[in-house]
């Protein structure tokens, strides 16, 4: 796996949620804007690697779009943590949203990216089945004790979201992945990046060959569950839309055809997405770095 820095500080984030219990949300969702940009004095790598990602969106990459690229992430990054003290002020807007509802109860594969909102969506799930986000918990030490006081302290019902980590080896995380879906339960997996290197597979993304995460749909495959893609978009002060697309396995085809076929077209709409959300991609680093 691309080994990334967790972005982001605990001492920043711990006294943004003290401003915001003091002065509110928008008193924060303001102050975003001198922050970002002492980050933006700051992040020269991050910088380097954006420019490459805009050249293959073939789109003008300056100050103003940098500024504006970690602002965006900074306004995520807060909602990852306030969306758990106050998840009934985040409007999460589906289209038709029986339809993801009704296919997320029956035990399925959700695929997320790191992409918009993807960390404050669990608090509109909008499913009444336990959500296992399968992730490498990278985070600072600091930041997780953050995460950890705000579901302590929370007054809110118990969140019905598990972490399975990939630290924990890939035994131990295969059997949680399976008892999850044998109990019908959900199951998401990043896909635009892989945990490790037996799990990354080469698509054209954007023009040029990237690495991308086969396991999810591996995953969906072996089990036959339905596979399900979410981005979720940013489009307003804790208001995210939600795009989805399900994808049909075809189990009539061999495994490697069929993840081929399932993992094409999910990067074809991944293509459409930051194309026209182009700001909101957080993998920042060299996503076509050939090694």
């Amino acid at each position: 796996m691309q080994e990334t820095q967790q972005r982001g500080s605990a001492w920043s984030i711990k006294l943004a949620l003290i401003l915001y219990n003091i002065f509110g949300y928008k008193f924060i969702y303001y102050l975003l804007y001198p922050i970002t940009f002492f980050y933006f004095l700051l992040a020269g790598n991050v910088k380097k690697s954006l420019k490459i990602y805009y050249k293959h969106l073939n789109l003008a990459f300056n100050n103003r779009v940098y500024y504006e690229h970690l602002r965006v992430f900074a306004i995520c990054l807060v909602d990852r943590f306030v969306s758990k003290i106050d998840p009934k002020s985040y409007n999460f807007i589906y289209d038709n949203i029986e339809v993801p509802s009704a296919i997320l109860e029956k035990g399925t594969v959700l695929i997320y990216s790191h992409f918009g909102g993807w960390a404050a969506s669990s608090t509109g799930a909008h499913v009444k089945n336990s959500v296992n986000i399968v992730m490498q918990e990278i985070l600072l030490d600091g930041i997780k004790a953050i995460e950890n006081s705000i579901e302590k302290a929370s007054k809110v019902e118990k969140s019905n979201v598990n972490i399975i980590d990939l630290n924990q080896g890939s035994i131990v995380v295969s059997v949680q992945i399976a008892n999850a879906l044998l109990n019908e339960e959900v199951v998401a997996i990043m896909a635009d990046r892989a945990s490790n290197t037996k799990s990354e597979t080469e698509v054209f993304f954007l023009g040029e060959k990237a690495k991308f995460n086969k396991n999810p749909f591996q995953v969906a495959y072996k089990v036959n569950k339905p596979l399900l893609v979410y981005f979720i978009v940013l489009v307003g002060m804790k208001k995210y839309k939600v795009e989805y697309i399900n994808i049909d396995m075809d189990q009539s085809k061999k495994e490697a055809e069929a993840v081929a076929e399932a993992l094409n077209i999910y990067v074809k709409k991944f293509e459409e997405i930051v194309q026209k959300y182009p700001n909101q991609w957080f993998n920042f680093y060299d996503f076509w770095e050939k090694k």
